[in-house]
């Protein structure tokens, strides 16, 4: 029979054989799954975005494109310079107009004595008030015209298409006979009143080669009415001056031909002043009359 010392080891080893791995003194450490940081690359591979592609374009349509955007640039660029120039002459028209219509020096008194232009000053005319401009627009009786009250002013409003040849300056017959019939009915309610002559285009390209821009249309049309009122009706030269705006100012959306042809228009601004003193009742005398 073995020692007891002996049996006593024996016993411990089966024991610890029996006991599992973690009783198992003698049982290696498994090693650790090593821990990465780096990024990990996606499951699902992105396809990269496509780049336009420029192989169906058309080299000359790019070209054409660009020259009509310098060529418009160029005609906008012409049309501003145009408007700043008959802005400057509106309102050297208008002060030359009201300085001899209103000579400087004191109501009713006379200038000193040799002053050039030495005469009896005009007294000091107020300007009219808006309600009156109001009852007088309502007293205007034009067919085929529009007038509205725009701030203290009377606009009235006569389409290009009724009193031009199209893409022209040139007066019809019945433009000229209209053109009578407003001058009759504005130098009789607005009797010596400042009234301008404000050309008007829509946006359409020009199909009329003599002119270079819509602004050289406008001029031409504002200028023939001015010829006309000048020398056909009783309305006065020192009283009238001229303006062209071309398509700037449009009175309705040019998107509809509708819209086109109001846009084509001359208007006849009567301002609330007058040039001189006019008689109270009576108008001016009809063209012709002695």
């Amino acid at each position: 029979m073995a020692p007891k010392h002996l049996r006593v080891v024996a016993s411990l080893f089966v024991a610890v054989a029996a006991g599992g791995c973690t009783q198992n003194p003698f049982r290696a450490t498994p090693a650790m799954m090593p821990v990465s940081f780096a990024p990990q690359a996606p499951s699902v591979p992105l396809s990269p975005s496509p780049l336009p592609s420029y192989a169906n374009v058309d080299p000359k349509a790019l070209e054409t494109q660009l020259a009509r955007s310098r060529q418009e640039t160029q005609l906008v660029q012409e049309e501003v310079s145009a408007l700043r120039e008959q802005l400057a002459s509106t309102s050297s028209q208008l002060a030359q107009a009201r300085a001899v219509a209103r000579p400087a020096g004191p109501p009713g008194t006379f200038a000193p004595p040799g002053d050039p232009g030495s005469q009896l000053a005009q007294p000091t005319i107020p300007a009219i008030d808006p309600a009156s401009m109001r009852e007088g627009m309502n007293h205007l009786a034009i067919p085929g015209v529009t007038s509205r009250l725009d701030g203290a002013v009377v606009r009235i409003e006569i389409p290009a298409d009724k009193l031009f040849e199209p893409g022209t300056a040139s007066l019809l017959p019945a433009g000229a006979a209209l053109l009578s019939q407003t001058a009759t009915e504005v130098s009789g309610v607005f009797k010596g009143q400042f009234i301008g002559i404000e050309g008007h285009t829509d946006t359409e390209p020009l199909q009329n080669a003599t002119w270079g821009s819509p602004h050289q249309l406008s001029v031409a049309r504002a200028s023939a009415v001015f010829d006309f009122l000048c020398g056909r009706t009783t309305l006065k030269p020192g009283q009238l001056f001229v303006v062209a705006h071309g398509p700037n100012h449009p009175v309705v959306s040019n998107a509809t031909a509708a819209g086109r042809a109001r846009n084509r228009r001359v208007e006849l601004v009567v301002y609330p002043e007058q040039t001189a003193a006019e008689p109270a009742t009576g108008m001016a005398d009809a063209p012709g009359a002695g």
